[in-house]
């Protein structure tokens, strides 16, 4: 089920993402991750309320400046020479049939990235954003992290994410940096792309619906913490047990484990709000007895919940998914210490929606 949706004034061939590379929007500036204040850099832009104009007609999704009638003629043809709302657009949409969509995105140079839309039992849906275009970070258990890395996103090309999913399913309740990539290691993007769509003269979202996940860069977490914007924090631990978690993820070896504590408490103190851990269970590597006496050693004292995650399948690595026993006796130690622990469902697997899966567009 393809859709391609080509961006308002943007030139961009109809086809999927083995193409040459593209000329940004052919020259054009796209506008989606614009602030008020920034459109006034813009030819014929003034006065400062046309500003305001702009931001909230793109916030509300419209895709053409014709759209736009409280904004003069000649300006709406200024714009419609100079500028693009959106610079990407849709080359695939899969939908699962447990309601997960995911949108596959072309970006300006042809590179693609993966959306995810997860609805939870009380309707509420949540964007799984990316920030970059495949990762580095190498994670054993991961798909994307076979993708290596590629390029991080521009802040435009983040928001984009979040209004075409919007476009496509509704109104959405929440953002989750869970996608491709490492948001800590692309966070002025993060923090410009957040500005945006939690400005209250545009869409609005609160921060309290915002969630960052990381592998856990440790100088990350304490620039957020010092420096912003008010987020969740979702730590990917994966397993509290040093040797392993090196082998598993190679960060480890730069952002120990005690060392990544000590951020992580930094976090809550600064900012007053708990912490998840997210832990992807793998059969007969981290749900071992040991392995949850690890983890609750390391949540102690840490105002945290911990997400564990049964691993999703990936073709060609070496992992098997944990049995329904191996989740239950791992959760009952953890809850035995006094964690609080929550088994997560798992979404999106029939279209590589996943946790672990994003990379692999299958129809």
């Amino acid at each position: 089920m393809n859709d391609y949706l080509k961006p308002e004034g943007c030139e961009i061939p109809q086809q999927g993402c083995n193409l040459p590379s593209l000329q940004k929007s052919q020259e054009k500036i796209p506008l989606a991750g614009f602030l008020p204040e920034e459109f006034l850099q813009l030819p014929g832009v003034q006065p400062a309320f046309r500003g305001k104009q702009l931001f909230k007609w793109i916030a509300s999704g419209v895709t053409s400046f014709s759209q736009m009638q409280n904004l003069p003629k000649s300006l709406r043809q200024q714009l419609e020479e100079d500028c693009c709302i959106r610079s990407s657009f849709i080359s695939k949409k899969l939908v699962d049939p447990d309601g997960t969509v995911k949108l596959q995105l072309t970006l300006h140079d042809g590179k693609c990235v993966e959306t995810v839309l997860l609805t939870d039992k009380d309707g509420r849906k949540t964007a799984c954003v990316s920030c970059q275009v495949g990762c580095g970070m190498a994670c054993a258990f991961c798909q994307t992290g076979r993708l290596g890395f590629s390029r991080n996103l521009e802040a435009v090309e983040i928001v984009e994410q979040f209004q075409f999913l919007e476009e496509t399913v509704g109104k959405l309740d929440n953002i989750v940096f869970m996608g491709m990539g490492e948001p800590l290691l692309n966070l002025s993007a993060v923090r410009k792309a957040v500005a945006v769509l939690t400005h209250p003269e545009g869409r609005n979202l609160s921060g309290r619906r915002i969630t960052l996940s990381t592998c856990g860069i440790i100088s990350g977490i304490y620039d957020l913490a010092d420096n912003g914007p008010a987020l969740r924090l979702a730590v990917s631990l994966t397993t509290a047990d040093e040797e392993l978690r090196q082998q598993l993820m190679p960060v480890t070896a730069g952002n120990p484990l005690p060392k990544l504590k000590e951020a992580i408490s930094y976090y809550i103190k600064k900012t007053g709000r708990r912490c998840t851990l997210e832990a992807a269970l793998l059969a007969g590597k981290n749900t071992g007895r040991e392995s949850a006496k690890q983890l609750i050693d390391f949540a102690r004292d840490l105002n945290c919940h911990v997400n564990l995650i049964p691993w999703n399948p990936v073709e060609g690595l070496p992992f098997q998914e944990p049995s329904a026993k191996e989740c239950k006796d791992f959760i009952r130690q953890l809850e035995n210490a006094g964690v609080n622990v929550t088994l997560r469902h798992r979404r999106g697997r029939k279209i590589g929606g996943a946790c672990g899966q994003l990379g692999k567009t299958e129809s």
